[in-house]
């Protein structure tokens, strides 16, 4: 899709850090108008402001809580009051719960699954109607390199929330393989963010060498060009020392992938968690 063509706006989820904030920047810098959606206004107002500065595309903030039920019911509201047609919706808001599994109470559970699956899922289900209807339109679900691999100890949803996102994301390209709508699952390992400083595993990980870690820009930068490829990627794992490690556990017999990763994750999960 050329810059002439595009009539819509990027709507991204999780912007107001990190991945998601990379999202923010690189779209706007492809003259794309965005809407930014997190919990903290300050942070969103200050990279809006910065976003229309820097490359003069409009953008508007609505500051929300995805944990909430009725959270995708107040975005599509406002979408709706402002004519926002989304084209480019990324699916990038998420977190980990430190600990095992019934360390954390059920409503610290609940909370996470509906920021990382039943949010991902209704409001994808909202607006893809309105792509396919105009025939165009992108959806990047980031997901993680932990959905692709054996799950850990530890962060016991994450990794099978990422491991949906991706099954969910191949089910909607396949569906939407002629409809002009490209769906893609962006899989990154460790990348440089506020992630861990919110995990409390920042010392662990700081000690794994670099190789194993990619900056955010790189990530994003692979994510868009991944689904606005001629013939788009649909599961996408940028770098290549994460597509060594998604291949070799793909290779391996069950039980040696999963002793290899739980030998891993001992790296960068913390024995004693918050």
């Amino acid at each position: 899709m050329n810059t002439e063509q595009k009539q819509g706006w990027a709507l991204v989820t999780g912007a107001s850090a990190g991945i998601g904030e990379e999202f923010c920047k690189q779209l706007a810098a492809m003259s794309w108008p965005v809407v930014l959606v997190a919990r903290r206004e300050d942070r969103l107002k200050q990279l809006a402001e910065r976003l229309n500065r820097d490359y003069g595309v409009e953008c508007r903030c609505y500051p929300l809580d995805l944990a909430l039920p009725d959270a995708v019911d107040q975005l599509c509201a406002f979408l709706e009051s402002d004519s926002i047609e989304v084209e480019f919706l990324v699916n990038n808001a998420g977190y980990g719960v430190p600990g095992t599994f019934t360390e954390s109470d059920w409503q610290t559970h609940a909370d996470s699954l509906r920021v990382m699956l039943s949010s991902v899922c209704e409001l994808s289900w909202r607006l893809l109607p309105g792509m396919q209807q105009r025939g165009r339109g992108y959806v990047v679900n980031v997901a993680s390199l932990a959905g692709l691999v054996p799950g850990s100890a530890k962060h016991t949803l994450y990794s099978a929330t990422k491991a949906f996102l991706i099954r969910f994301s191949e089910s909607l390209a396949m569906e939407n393989l002629d409809t002009g709508v490209a769906v893609s699952a962006l899989c990154p390992g460790f990348t440089y963010s506020e992630f861990h400083d919110v995990l409390g595993t920042r010392e662990l990980t700081e000690q794994m060498p670099s190789y194993m870690w990619m900056n955010a820009d790189e990530v994003v930068q692979f994510g868009i060009k991944s689904v606005m490829q001629k013939d788009p990627l649909v599961v996408a794992v940028p770098g290549l020392f994460n597509r060594f490690i998604s291949a070799l556990v793909s290779l391996m017999p069950r039980k040696l992938a999963i002793a290899f990763i739980q030998r891993m994750s001992k790296g960068y999960r913390a024995e004693e968690e918050h």
